[in-house]
Formats: C-alpha cells, structure tokens, sequence
C-alpha cells in the first residue's frame, strides 16, 4: 500500500467542500489514515512550500494557505499517489478535465481546492512535515 499527503486547501473548507472530496476518495477505494482541520502556521506552510521560496507567487500562496483552516489528511491504498493526482486534476482548473476534483470544483489557479503529494519522495516530506 501507498501512502500520500491530500491537503483541502482554505477555500475548499470555506466552501463546505470536504465532505464531497472525501467521499471522492473513499469511493474510489482509498483509505484516510490520518486527518486533522486545523489552521496552520505561517512556518509549516513555508516549509512545505520551500521549492518555490525564490518564485513571485511565493508569498501569495503562503498568506491563502495560512488565512484559514485546512483539512490535511493521509491517503493510503494501491498507486494512491499516481490515482490521486489523476483525480485532483490540473493545476490550472481551466485545464483540469470534468470529473476531476479541480474540473468540477475549482476556478481559480490560486485558489484550486485541493494539494495532492506529486511523488513518493514528496509524500514522505510532506506527511513527516504534516503529521510528525
């Protein structure tokens, strides 16, 4: 079994997204090991973020990240990070294909919804960094 990190970014929890997202998850078989909503700290949002610390929209998706709750969750099951992404959709929710989650869901390419982990190294940061 593989496990990833999910994250239900602010305007998802602001728009009384989660349970939708996760029932997509489970009904896709997955399993949500760890979950917790909570606000989090300007400092864990930077770390998790550090790869585009020197890029111009650095300091725009801290503040969104950090302006309200957020629903971070360990998603565990066969090719959980591969079939996540796929269901998460594009960045860009403009690109993002209907019956994803960005495709349905999101319209901003700021605020889209939902963080998936893109590899199994990134899934082990970011659940360490999220879960301890």
């Amino acid at each position: 079994m593989e496990r990833t990190f999910i994250m239900i970014k602010p305007d998802g929890v602001e728009r009384k997204l989660v349970g939708e997202i996760i029932g997509r998850i489970e009904k896709k078989g997955f399993n949500i090991t760890r979950a917790k909503l909570f606000q989090p700290s300007r400092e864990l949002v930077e770390e998790h973020y550090i790869e585009h610390r020197e890029k111009p929209f650095f300091e725009e998706i801290v503040d969104y990240i950090t302006r309200g709750p957020v629903m971070a969750m360990e998603v565990e099951g066969e090719s959980a990070i591969e079939v996540m992404r796929q269901m998460i959709g594009s960045t860009d929710p403009k690109k993002a294909l209907p019956g994803t989650i960005r495709g349905d869901l999101a319209y901003s390419l700021t605020e889209n919804i939902i963080h998936g982990s893109d590899s199994k190294e990134s899934a082990e940061r970011e659940l360490k960094l999220w879960f301890g």
